[in-house]
């Protein structure tokens, strides 16, 4: 089952995809000789210039869908940035929704799959305007030039993991901090790491509590990265002294760097609080009411990627909310 999705930045409000076929890509970019360039890709069967993209396979997320699908056509293996506007269309009578990502590109080289593309073009924005088949593939391009012109295209991602579902409290009967995750969380655990590959976050934190480091065990495991733990993010911690959850975060934000923190429900409000404080509303107004507000915040295993702008003083400019399953 997909997580549903919120995604928010400027000029840009979204919710969970609708339409009867769902499909996902990205608008690669990167900097050359001091220009802004994106990836454009032929399709032979279509004779069109377009973005890489494809549908959603079962049980796949949108972030997922959109890294593999570039990675199947265009050999690239990408990292998601900010959030980029749903195209619209019919296809035979049925609703199509592509959901868009930009993507950065820095050292890789594309190659077609030989097969739905045999051909890439880096081009200039004046170019790729020319180039572009489907008038509604200007609309993400659009708004990622708008993104660079206000340096809001390179960020780096910093998410927030609720813990997945644990075993119920009234049925164990050992040290809190040693309640595992239920059947359900383990599932959930594993959902959370495919969801997390998409932005490929660096560096990992957690309250040091098990059912915290049992939801990112399996990203752990597939990355082989370091599980650091932090005291003040369990639930003791922020009963004792709040603000000392609060301050970690902000300490956090502040080092401007790809990372995912999991911690436990009566934490979120203080996280929620420095997530809030650090967004960047002059520039996206929209984020102003983007985060959860109301208990329980977000529901186990659920996730919350906010985008960082390294280049607007590490402010956060896009915001996007992944729901849960429950079995």
């Amino acid at each position: 089952m997909a997580l549903t999705a919120q995604r928010y930045g400027r000029d840009l409000a979204e919710t969970e995809p609708t339409a009867r076929i769902q499909a996902a890509g990205a608008l690669c970019w990167r900097i050359h000789e001091g220009e802004l360039q994106v990836l454009l890709i032929h399709r032979p069967k279509y004779d069109d210039w377009s973005w890489p993209k494809g549908k959603l396979d079962p049980g796949e997320t949108m972030p997922e869908c959109a890294v593999r699908e570039i990675a199947e056509e265009i050999n690239l293996d990408i990292q998601l940035g900010i959030p980029l506007p749903i195209t619209r269309y019919q296809v035979k009578n049925r609703s199509k929704e592509v959901w868009y990502w930009a993507a950065e590109v820095t050292r890789q080289r594309p190659q077609p799959d030989g097969g739905e593309v045999d051909d890439f073009r880096w081009a200039n924005v004046k170019t790729a305007r020319k180039l572009l088949t489907m008038p509604g593939d200007q609309v993400p391009l659009d708004h990622l030039i708008a993104a660079h012109r206000h340096n809001a295209l390179r960020t780096l991602p910093f998410v927030v993991v609720r813990h997945a579902k644990a075993k119920p409290r009234p049925t164990w009967t050992r040290a809190e901090g040693d309640r595992p995750l239920a059947a359900t969380g383990r599932r959930q655990a594993l959902a959370v790491a495919k969801l997390l590959s998409a932005w490929s976050p660096k560096y990992l934190v957690s309250s040091p509590w098990t059912r915290c480091i049992e939801t990112l065990t399996p990203f752990v495991r597939a990355t082989g990265l370091r599980l650091r733990h932090k005291k003040s993010l369990t639930e003791v911690a922020v009963t004792r002294s709040p603000g000392k959850a609060a301050s970690t975060i902000t300490k956090l934000l502040a080092k401007v760097r790809s990372t995912a923190v999991c911690t436990h429900r009566p934490v979120l409000p203080q996280v929620l609080e420095s997530l809030s404080k650090a967004t960047d509303l002059k520039y996206a107004p929209e984020l102003a009411g983007a985060l959860p507000a109301r208990d329980p915040y977000l529901k186990p295993g659920a996730v919350i990627v906010c985008h960082q702008a390294p280049d607007r003083d590490g402010k956060i400019v896009a915001i996007e909310v992944y729901d849960s399953f429950d079995d």
